[in-house]
């Protein structure tokens, strides 16, 4: 008996524990597709082979297991890229499959094809192939999955040409392996985790640091039990929103709470221990959120431990079990009482409160701060919050918690606006009973904002929140401190109905033009049962913190002024 590849691919996914793909129909697919419910596989299409990479990377994010997105060739692969390559930097565990045109047309010109997809791809992925052979695909697929999964997590390509999609193979000769996946958790050495007991009970304010290993290693657990045992507060930058609850009374928020310390006339930690996260953009780049600290880090990866800053005890390991040999260590021991210090410093994070206390503005209209607070005030406590664009979602950030890891998604290092439809579809399908909030500015909604489509096809009823400042409000920002208004270019946006996309597409739409009534539109957004947008009007001369901090001193005149990134010395 026959098979051909397309159901071989269908069964070594199924096979692989997977239950959802996420895809965009292309001829090139068609074998698999019409496999998939043989197997148990539903498929989500989307309108965007983007917004189905990003949905299959919220699927990851949420789960914690892999996320695996199904897109046809050439352009499908290339509108993908962007996905692939967000998923990339933010090391989230995927599976793309590309199709491609037949292996014998190589150099004729053929219907998207003429380009080399795994050369392309090879520098965002983890490891990008060509599948040559149908009777191959399980074994290469639980390859895949392996690579994905283990180690440091992150994307892989598959490609499979139309000729091996829809070419067969004789059942008798394919191979299922017994593994597609395995346990591969690489303890750390006893003599470092004594080391880094040492060096924390030396301190007189110490601090927890976690990033996305926690959240992929499955240590939230573990890493709750080892702050308690320790009492240290946690800080939790980019993708480990959650690995410890918000309410958790050693939960210190994002780590501009601790940037705010000295300002409020407390100290800065003295010892800080890294948990599965890197040294980068999110941990204060090459400036130091931790100045005179001693570091202790904990990394899966070796390249990692000590990037950019000193590292006093470096420890090699997956984060969950570099917890628990913690934990078991340091309950052995007698540790100083610091509940003084974790009080300061898990209190910075209300410090933004002192900063806006007027909501009036020049324009009459919200102030996006109390806009904000107003809108996570009328979420259910289990939502799930998706940010999408640069100053809209950083006002939201303020309020939005979350008890559970995934519950709060966010852009990382790649930058990319146009996430938040892409993230909501994924996160819905990997927690259906959550509700699912967008909150976005009115420049990132514009990237992909046809998804209310998909939504609404599939009965995913989330509600899309859009800051409507009509423009691209970081962009502007920044441009008007550097330049003055003879800067201003390309950064104005129309005031948009965009209320009404979400209608024309099925679903419910709302203008709310004052802070006020945001609770009652929320409301009817929610019972609504279908995808939803308010078009939430926005003053447009506020400027978020965070904008400021990025721009750094505008003032110079030793520096040449560059958004984003350090000044350029002169």
């Amino acid at each position: 008996m026959t098979i051909n590849g397309g159901q071989l691919l269908a069964r070594a996914l199924a096979q692989a524990g997977t239950t959802e793909v996420f895809t965009l129909h292309g001829g090139h697919l068609d074998a698999f597709l019409v496999a998939c419910a043989g197997e148990g596989i539903r498929l989500t299409d989307t309108r965007h082979e983007a917004s189905a990479g990003h949905a299959a990377d919220a699927y990851a994010r949420v789960t914690g297991g892999l996320g695996v997105c199904v897109i046809t060739s050439g352009p499908g692969f290339t509108n993908a890229y962007t996905a692939i390559a967000n998923s990339y930097l933010d090391r989230t565990p995927t599976l793309f499959v590309v199709g491609a045109p037949p292996i014998r047309e190589t150099e004729t010109n053929p219907l998207q094809g003429g380009f080399d997809q795994i050369a392309a791809a090879t520098p965002v992925t983890k490891w990008a192939h060509r599948i040559t052979d149908p009777a191959r695909i399980p074994e290469i697929v639980a390859l895949a999955v392996r690579k994905a999964t283990t180690g440091v997590p992150g994307p892989i390509l598959l490609e499979v040409p139309i000729d091996v999609m829809f070419g067969e193979a004789d059942e008798h000769v394919v191979r299922y392996p017994v593994n597609y996946t395995i346990e591969a958790r690489p303890a750390p050495a006893s003599t470092a985790v004594e080391a880094a007991l040492d060096l924390l009970q030396t301190a007189t304010n110490p601090a927890i640091v976690i990033g996305g290993g926690v959240t992929f290693s499955g240590a939230a657990d573990a890493l709750v039990a080892f702050a308690e045992t320790v009492d240290v507060p946690v800080f939790y930058p980019g993708k480990s929103d959650g690995a410890i609850p918000a309410s958790h009374r050693l939960a210190g928020g994002g780590l501009l709470a601790l940037g705010t310390l000295p300002a409020l006339g407390e100290p800065t930690p003295d010892v800080v221990m890294i948990v599965g996260a890197r040294a980068g953009m999110f941990t204060g780049g090459r400036a130091t959120l931790f100045p005179g600290a001693r570091l202790v880090q904990i990394d899966i990866d070796a390249s990692e431990l000590g990037r950019m800053h000193d590292v006093a005890v470096p420890i090699l390991a997956d984060c969950r079990e570099a917890l628990l040999a913690l934990t078991a260590a340091a309950a052995t021991r007698t540790w100083p009482d610091w509940s003084g210090w974790v009080q300061a410093a898990t209190g910075a994070k209300h410090a933004h409160r002192a900063g806006f206390v007027d909501e009036t503005t020049e324009s009459g209209k919200p102030h996006p701060y109390f806009a904000a607070r107003a809108i996570v005030d009328a979420c259910p406590p289990d939502t799930i919050f998706v940010m999408d664009g640069a100053e809209a979602p950083s006002w939201a950030e303020f309020f939005a918690t979350t008890e559970t890891p995934g519950g709060v998604l966010r852009l990382g290092y790649l930058g990319c606006l146009g996430v938040g439809p892409g993230f909501a579809i994924g996160a819905h399908r990997a927690r259906p009973d959550a509700p699912i909030v967008i909150i976005t500015g009115d420049g990132a909604a514009g990237f992909h904002i046809q998804e209310f489509d998909t939504m609404a096809r599939h009965n995913i009823p989330v509600v899309t929140v859009i800051f409507n400042n009509a423009v691209w409000g970081m962009s502007i920002h920044g441009q008007e401190a550097v330049y003055g208004e003879r800067g201003v270019v390309v950064s104005e946006l129309a005031d948009s109905a965009y209320e009404k996309v979400a209608e024309a597409f099925g679903g419910y739409g709302e203008r709310v033009e004052s802070t006020t009534r945001i609770g009652d539109a929320m409301k009817r957004a929610f019972d609504a049962g279908v995808p939803a947008c308010l078009n939430v009007e926005i003053d447009p001369t506020v400027v978020h913190p965070i904008t400021t901090m990025m721009l750094g001193d505008v003032t110079s005149t030793d520096e040449i002024v560059v958004p984003y990134y350090e000044n350029i010395p002169r």
